[in-house]
C-alpha cells in the first residue's frame, strides 16, 4: 500500500504481505505510544489529591483533582470522536496529547501561584491524554482481521501495564527533581507528564503513517464509504439499529463502573482492618495486574470463543471477585484475590465489548461510536465512584460490593437475551460486522 506524498491517505490496495506488514508497524507504534503516554497519566495523578489539598487549604476537596480528570477524559471524547471521524486517528490523538499536555502545564500553574479553579481547568484538560490512551485501542482494531480484532485490541491494552506499574513509582523521584525550585514539589510530576506528552504526541505525529483509519476506509467496500455515515449522527444511528452494539456499550459502561467504585473504596477498607500502606500498595499492584498484564489472553479468548462469551467471562469474573472483597473482612489475602479477580473482570468486559462494538457498526461510523463509548463508560464511572463514597460511608464496604455486583445482573440479561433473539453467524459472532 503506498500514500499520496505529505498525506495519509492510501492511493492503492495492498497485497495481504504488506496489509500485513502494515498492520504490524500500526500495532508497534500504537504499542510504543501507550508505553510512553501511558506513563505520563499515573507518573502525576497519584499526587492530585495532596496536590488539590495544599492548593485549596482543605482536604475536603482533594478529591476533586481526579474527578476533574476524569470530567476532561469524558468531555473530550466525542469531539475527539468528531475529529477523528473527519481526519483520522492521528491527528486525533495528537491533538488529544497536546491537549493533555497543556493542562498539566496549567497544573504547574495553578501550584505555583495556589488557585484552585485553575487547577480544576489544568486537571480537567489533562484528562484529555486519558482519553488519547483509551482511543488507542479502537485504532488498533481500525486495521486487524476480523477474527483478531480482539487480540490487536488487548495488545494495546497491555501496553498500558508499564505506565500503570512505573508512574507511581515515579512520583517521588519527579516530585524531587524540583526541589528548592519556584515549583512546588507536588507539582513537579505533572512537568513530567508534559515532556511525556509532548513526545508521545510527536511520536504518534510523526511514525503514524498511513493513518489506520483513513487506510481501512480506502480498503473498505464502496458501499462503506459514504461520507454520510460518518457524522456522530450517523454513529448515534448505528448504535440504535444494532442490539450487539447496545450490548456493547453497556459491557464498556458496566465493566469500568463496577471496576472503579470497587477499586475506589478499597484501600479505605483495607485500613480500616489494619492493613498498612505497603499491604495497601501490594493488593492495588495485584489490582493492577489483572487489568492490564493478561489482557492478551482475553482477546484470545473473545477472538476464539466469541464476544459473548467473553462478556459472560467479565461477568463471572466481576461477580465473584465482588463476593470475595466485599467479604473479605480482615482477611486480607482474600481481598487482594478479589482486587486481582476484579481487574481479570473489566479487562474481559473491557476487550470483549471494545471488540464487538467495532464488529457491530458499519465502518464509516466506527469513529463516532467508539467516542460515544468512551463517553458513556467516563461518564458512568464518574458517576460510580462518587456514588461509592457515599454507599461506602452510609452501608458499608461489603454493601458497596453487592451493589457493583446488582449492576452485572442487567448487563448478562442483555447479553443472553441478544444471544437468543440476535443470534450471530459464525463469522460475525468471533469477529465479522452484526447487527
Amino acid at each position: 500500500m503506498t500514500a499520496s506524498p505529505g498525506t495519509d491517505r492510501p492511493t492503492a490496495t495492498a497485497g495481504l504481505p504488506d496489509a500485513a506488514r502494515l498492520r504490524r508497524r500500526t500495532t508497534g507504534v500504537l504499542i510504543a505510544s501507550q508505553m510512553l503516554g501511558g506513563l505520563g497519566v499515573p507518573i502525576s495523578i497519584a499526587l492530585a489529591p495532596v496536590l488539590a489539598s495544599e492548593v485549596s487549604g482543605t482536604e475536603a476537596l482533594s478529591g476533586l483533582a481526579s474527578t476533574a480528570a476524569v470530567i476532561g477524559t469524558a468531555l473530550v471524547s466525542l469531539p475527539l470522536a468528531a475529529l477523528m471521524t473527519a481526519r483520522g486517528r492521528r491527528p486525533g490523538l495528537v491533538l488529544a496529547y497536546l491537549i493533555g499536555a497543556a493542562g498539566a502545564g496549567l497544573v504547574v500553574l495553578a501550584a505555583t501561584i495556589e488557585s484552585f479553579p485553575l487547577l480544576m481547568l489544568g486537571m480537567a484538560a489533562f484528562g484529555a491524554a486519558s482519553s488519547a490512551n483509551l482511543q488507542a485501542r479502537f485504532a488498533a482494531a481500525d486495521l486487524a482481521a476480523p477474527d483478531r480484532r480482539a487480540r490487536s485490541i488487548s495488545v494495546v491494552v497491555w501496553a498500558s501495564t508499564i505506565g500503570a506499574v512505573l508512574g507511581p513509582n515515579l512520583s517521588a523521584p519527579a516530585s524531587r527533581s524540583f526541589a528548592g525550585t519556584s515549583i512546588p514539589e507536588t507539582a513537579g510530576p505533572f512537568v513530567w507528564a508534559a515532556a511525556v506528552f509532548l513526545l508521545t504526541a510527536a511520536l504518534i505525529g510523526i511514525l503514524l503513517r498511513p493513518d489506520p483509519l483513513l487506510t481501512a476506509r480506502a480498503l473498505a467496500a464502496p458501499e462503506e464509504q459514504t461520507r454520510e455515515g460518518r457524522s456522530l449522527r450517523a454513529g448515534f444511528a448505528a448504535v440504535k439499529a444494532s442490539p450487539r452494539a447496545r450490548l456493547a456499550l453497556v459491557t464498556v459502561a458496566v465493566s469500568h463502573t463496577t471496576m472503579v467504585s470497587i477499586m475506589v473504596m478499597t484501600p479505605m477498607d483495607l485500613g480500616h482492618h489494619g492493613a498498612g500502606l505497603e499491604l495497601i500498595g501490594l493488593v492495588i499492584s495485584g489490582h493492577i495486574a489483572g487489568m492490564f498484564a493478561f489482557s492478551p489472553l482475553m482477546g484470545w479468548l473473545a477472538d476464539r470463543l466469541g464476544r459473548l462469551s467473553g462478556i459472560g467471562l467479565a461477568a463471572g469474573l466481576l461477580s465473584v471477585a465482588a463476593l470475595l472483597a466485599g467479604t473479605a473482612g480482615p482477611h486480607h489475602g482474600q481481598s487482594a484475590a478479589g482486587l486481582f479477580l476484579l481487574g481479570l473482570g473489566w479487562s474481559a468486559g473491557m476487550v470483549s465489548g471494545s471488540a464487538l462494538l467495532t464488529d457491530s457498526v458499519p465502518q464509516p461510523a466506527r469513529a463516532a461510536v467508539q467516542g460515544l463509548s468512551d463517553l458513556t463508560m467516563n461518564t458512568a464511572a464518574g458517576v460510580g465512584g462518587a456514588a461509592a463514597g457515599l454507599v461506602m460511608a452510609q452501608a458499608g464496604y461489603g454493601w458497596l460490593n453487592a451493589v457493583g455486583a446488582c449492576l452485572l445482573l442487567p448487563m448478562a440479561a442483555l447479553a443472553l437475551f441478544t444471544a437468543r433473539r440476535h443470534p450471530a453467524s459464525a463469522t460475525s459472532a468471533k469477529g465479522g460486522v452484526s447487527s
